[in-house]
């Protein structure tokens, strides 16, 4: 019996009816055709999102003004008739389960890149620009223009209903032209689209009445930041008289986000943000307003179904998680909470692929993206495989050779599973990762898989058990450069003082500013330590996408850390480090009680050479076969695991 009741009621926006109150909110996936139609793998994507139990699925930004209003090199489009097909194709694959599917209309204005626009300029309503979206300047509209962008959007919903959807949203959010118009910094015109609010949501209203006007009953929802988050912009209080306009113009539902590009991290709340975090703009713009609220943002179902239940909210939108388990709306329904694959929050393989141009794959769901391909099918034959290692790959690669009814131990040195995922859930700020962990074991339990730990494996242990599948997950040691002084006592290695399993003083010296040099320092700057990171390239985080790498910076900032970019230590002494510039080769000497020591991995190979010569079927995986990412380690596991 599931304790989500409130989710699983029915509910309405507008005329259209939903079968319960889960919403999967829009998210770019680069699914799409390099012209902007929709694919079959696009479909399959939307498809298994329907299985899994979701009442209303909104597409993806769908371009209404291709290319001038284009956000990617691929988004997806419709503002042609012949677009209408696919995305019928879409609807008609969709609706057998009983979800209803909107589009979510867009423009980008100045938030773009001219190389996406093939030649066109970009367009917004004042020649501002946005310096998170490469700080471009932008033409400013003419009024002719901004009739025809109008016309735009109503065609789009014309076609929408064409292509058999049961709503439209209008992206009014993170930034985007309807942003750019609503928004005191980015709208300095003085004719009637600029000045006052009222002026400043004309462009909204019109397209809102002008819709409606083409389309009658199919339901509009308006997706809007009802704070942009940046000094001097669009604010709530302006926010709450806005919607009240919209909603005589026409709104039937107001899905309440937050932020702009210059406050991305708000858009797509980095992983320590709280959950819920927009949740008391939802409930503010509910208590102004009579049509639907739909609330977003880091909801976890606990928070979901409260917020509902006091009235906060009237429906609740899920992106990321539903990437991570596309089944999500079922298990809360069947009450299998601990059988839901938990989203991180981590940013790379949504947003961060994003920002590289590449299709967005979830790092913790390898199927995503691939529905049809890496579906999990019985193994034609059963086989005895023996992983060696239990962090994210190693468990991975267990779970899913269990799922296709192999025979699985797992042989982990340690006395816990979890590998490099222990490290990562350490601090305090990336909680979400302990989830994963807390999935794992509970898979692990429920498919009956073996497990030895405190076993550090060997040949002779292969040779006792046998296993037909050997498959290494050793993980990767931290890299220990040859600096002098490296060898004294007062040197950390970064994961032992994340664990807390070595002491570290007052004043701290990092070495290596990548992800995990600076959020040690984060970690150790927190709890008031004096913390300096020296790193030897130009910017630090650079394995990190832009927004997070921000957000981060931001963080450090805040926390005093001291940052020193193309630098190198020459020497550690008991005192601290030396130091030097590396294009000047000035020299100095930082002091400090503790250097710790952040300068990546490197791959731990021994056991899989050891094998090679016994084991007939032997695979390595994860950092044990090249130390890189979580992503790499989860979706070799996967891959591995789908071929045994």
């Amino acid at each position: 019996m599931s304790q989500f009741k409130k989710l699983f009621e029915p509910a309405r926006i507008g005329k259209m009816e939903l079968k319960n109150r889960i919403v999967m909110a829009p998210m770019h996936m680069g699914l799409a055709s390099a012209s902007g139609e929709v694919t079959q793998r696009m479909t399959e994507y939307y498809v298994e999102r329907a299985k899994g139990g979701v009442g209303l699925i909104i597409l993806e930004n769908t371009c209404v003004d291709w290319p001038r209003g284009k956000v990617s090199p691929n988004p997806l489009r419709i503002d042609d008739d012949r677009f209408v097909q696919g995305l019928n194709d879409i609807a008609e694959a969709v609706h057998p389960y009983g979800v209803k599917l909107a589009t979510q209309l867009q423009h980008t204005g100045r938030q773009t890149n001219s190389k996406y626009l093939e030649g066109a300029q970009m367009v917004a309503p004042s020649a501002i620009p946005s310096s998170q979206a490469g700080g471009e300047i932008p033409r400013e509209l003419t009024i002719a223009e901004i009739e025809d962008i109008e016309k735009k959007f109503v065609d789009g919903a014309y076609r929408t209903m064409l292509a058999g959807f049961d709503a439209v949203e209008l992206h009014a959010a993170h930034g985007y032209l309807f942003t750019q118009f609503l928004s005191p910094i980015s709208n300095r015109r003085t004719d009637l689209y600029g000045g006052s609010l009222e002026n400043r949501a004309r462009f909204s209203k019109e397209v809102v009445e002008k819709i409606k006007d083409k389309v009658g009953d199919l339901p509009l929802i308006y997706r809007f930041s009802a704070e942009e988050r940046v000094p001097g912009g669009l604010a709530l209080d302006e926010s709450k008289i806005a919607v009240k306009w919209l909603e005589k113009a026409g709104v039937d539902a107001f899905h309440v986000s937050a932020g702009v590009y210059d406050s991305r991290y708000w858009s797509q709340p980095e992983y320590d943000i709280p959950h819920g975090v927009f949740l008391p703009l939802a409930e503010e713009i509910k208590k102004v307003v009579d049509a639907t609220v739909i609330a977003v943002g880091r909801l976890d179902p606990e928070l979901a179904e409260k917020a509902i239940e006091e009235g906060k909210a009237d429906l609740v939108a899920f992106a990321r998680p539903l990437l991570a388990d596309p089944y999500l709306a079922n298990k809360l329904r069947e009450g299998r909470l601990g059988d839901i694959r938990p989203c991180i929050y981590c940013n790379q393989g949504c947003q961060g692929r994003q920002f590289w141009e590449l299709r967005v794959s979830c790092d913790v769901n390898y199927e995503h993206t691939r529905e049809r391909e890496a579906k999990i099918g019985p193994a034609e034959r059963p086989k005895k495989v023996l992983v060696i290692g239990g962090g994210p790959a190693g468990l991975e690669a267990a779970i899913t050779s269990a799922m296709r009814g192999h025979d699985v131990t797992i042989c982990e040195k340690s006395d816990r599973l979890g590998g490099k995922l222990i490290v990562a859930g350490a601090p305090s700020f990336k909680k979400d990762y302990r989830n994963l962990l807390t999935f794992y074991a509970n898979e692990v339990k429920k498919l009956g898989i073996k497990v030895m730990l405190d076993k550090e494996a060997d040949v002779s242990l292969v040779k006792q058990l046998k296993p037909h599948v050997v498959v290494v997950a050793t993980g990767a040691k931290p890299y220990i450069p040859q600096i002098p002084g490296v060898e004294r006592k007062n040197v950390v290695l970064a994961e032992d003082a994340l664990l807390g399993l070595k002491a570290v003083g007052d004043r701290v010296v990092i070495a290596g500013g990548g992800t995990v040099g600076c959020e040690t320092a984060w970690f150790l700057a927190q709890d008031g330590k004096k913390v300096t990171i020296v790193e030897l390239l130009d910017d630090v985080a650079l394995d990190l996408n832009p927004p997070s790498r921000l957000y981060l910076s931001i963080k450090l900032n805040e926390l005093s850390v001291d940052v020193l970019t193309r630098t190198v230590i020459t020497e550690i002494t008991d005192n601290g480090v030396r130091v030097a510039d590396r294009k000047s080769g000035q020299v100095k000497n930082i002091e400090a009680d503790n250097v710790i020591l952040a300068l990546g991995y490197v791959a731990d190979k021994r056991i899989a050479h050891e094998l090679e010569a016994s084991v007939q079927e032997l695979h390595s995986i994860g950092d044990c076969a090249e130390a890189r990412t979580l992503r790499e380690a989860i979706h070799g596991g996967a891959w591995v695991g789908r071929q045994i």
